[in-house]
């Protein structure tokens, strides 16, 4: 198996990140993140600097990680297939604002909202870290796990 096909199958939880510009929000869908820290509660996520979501994230310093379940598949790919600079990725999807005014949807299993503690450039991608304030588990259902089939 070629070295990118292996890093294909490498499991990963797919999740919403959204985040806030002035009066502006939106989000896109990702598969890399995880946690790395206990104490303080820190994650890292995975985003190439040419999204929109990335430019939102910069400016405000603020993101929300939207986890999804196992049966959100269409709502991961609406996140993912087209930008934010183009369409109005909100409409017809619930969502409310907590501590950050990154989004938070309705519909997601569980969320984090962080601040950004530091980027690093890392290849195509920049890693944000981000210092978690708020969490909650919304749902107790399986995670959607991300499959590169499912999404290429």
């Amino acid at each position: 198996m070629a070295q990118g096909r292996i890093l294909d199958v490498l499991p990963t939880g797919v999740a919403v990140v959204t985040s806030r510009k002035g009066e502006k929000i939106n989000g896109l869908t990702i598969a890399w993140m995880t946690q790395v820290s206990y104490n303080p509660p820190l994650v890292v996520i995975s985003v190439a600097p040419q999204r929109y979501t990335y430019e939102f994230i910069m400016e405000s310093k603020v993101f929300a990680i939207n986890l999804l379940d196992a049966g959100q598949q269409a709502l991961a790919k609406h996140f993912g297939s087209s930008s934010g600079r183009e369409v109005d990725k909100f409409k017809n999807v619930p969502y409310s604002t907590k501590r950050t005014g990154a989004p938070i949807l309705k519909e997601a299993i569980a969320y984090l909202e962080c601040d950004v503690v530091s980027t690093f450039a890392a290849g195509d991608h920049s890693l944000i870290v981000g210092h978690v304030i708020d969490s909650e588990t919304l749902k107790n259902v399986a995670p959607l796990i991300f499959r590169a089939e499912e999404y290429f």
